[in-house]
């Protein structure tokens, strides 16, 4: 799939704002890949597709998953800004003919994320939250603080106590996915 093709589909499918944050994506995954011996094209390229469904109204992103994947657990559907992370999959799969299970993956998971995910899906999990382009300096800075001294793991760890502690003060459903990966990082915490 020719890049250019890809560029042009997200900035007609993505607002501003979002296309700015897939591209901030895709240099953080490239970066990360590159600090952790995995395929940086590959990482760039999981990058630029993870948000594809990002702008999708809420009941298309549902009817996508009601009719192409009844096998996302009605749990993971308690929050809608999570549906769009299993959809963005789909169309990596559908749109762009993508076939390698690995940004499938990372693609599908860089949202609530999984217990024993690869060093690739952490690696476009955190990209996500950390790129430079739209998210908070002082958040990244202490982010990549932790990645340089303890690793992905421990970064993992604290994203998921940051996102856990958001979703308690705004009263908001936790999907007990986001419990079992921070339970399987309490031995990274820093």
């Amino acid at each position: 799939m020719e890049k250019d093709y890809i560029l042009n589909w997200l900035k007609e499918n993505l607002t501003e704002e979002r296309f700015e944050h897939t591209l901030g994506t895709a240099q953080c995954a490239k970066l990360l890949a590159e600090m952790f011996d995995e395929n940086s094209q590959k990482a760039e390229f999981a990058g630029l597709l993870h948000d594809a469904a990002k702008c999708h109204p809420t009941d298309k992103l549902l009817e996508i998953i009601k009719e192409k994947l009844p096998e996302i657990p009605e749990c993971e559907l308690l929050n809608y800004k999570t549906y769009h992370a299993p959809v963005g999959a789909y169309i990596a799969q559908n749109e762009f003919n993508v076939q390698d299970e690995e940004i499938i993956n990372a693609i599908k998971y860089h949202t609530l994320g999984r217990v024993n995910m690869t060093k690739f899906e952490m690696i476009i999990f955190i990209a996500d939250k950390i790129e430079a382009r739209t998210r908070d300096k002082a958040n990244n800075d202490r982010i990549w603080a932790i990645i340089k001294e303890k690793g992905l793991k421990s970064a993992m760890f604290v994203l998921f106590s940051d996102t856990i502690k958001s979703l308690v003060q705004r009263k908001l459903p936790i999907c007990p996915t986001t419990i079992d990966v921070y339970n399987s990082l309490i031995d990274f915490a820093p």
